[in-house]
């Protein structure tokens, strides 16, 4: 996969929609929706880095998919084990396990939206 599949992919798991991060990263709707919908359109390199920081992940997994995790990498171990055992399982399972964290969030967001409303 490439990077605008990857963008789709993240986008749809943060449950953000465009104009929201157009608004998180100042990158107008119109330029992301290219790089979302028109074939071999990838921004510049500090428009990727805007768009990663925005999303709270790498360039490079934007690009690639894949997260590289070097030896002095900030990530916590448990982060670490837990993307190699998810890597691991076979589609299915993966996507269960997502389905599961997708949830999660949902169900953190409604608490939240209620809390707030009180």
């Amino acid at each position: 996969m490439g990077f605008k599949e990857n963008l789709k992919l993240e986008l749809a798991y943060q449950d953000l929609m465009i104009k929201e991060l157009a608004s998180l990263t100042g990158i107008s709707r119109h330029t992301l929706d290219n790089y979302l919908n028109l074939r071999e359109r990838i921004p510049t390199a500090d428009v990727a880095v805007k768009i990663a920081k925005a999303l709270g992940v790498s360039v490079e997994y934007l690009v690639t998919g894949e997260e590289s995790y070097p030896d002095n990498s900030s990530t916590k171990p448990e982060i670490r084990g837990l993307i190699k055992d998810l890597k691991q399982l076979n589609k299915e399972d993966r996507e269960i396990i997502i389905a599961i964290i997708q949830l999660y969030k949902t169900r953190q967001k409604q608490k939240g939206n209620q809390e707030s409303s009180e």
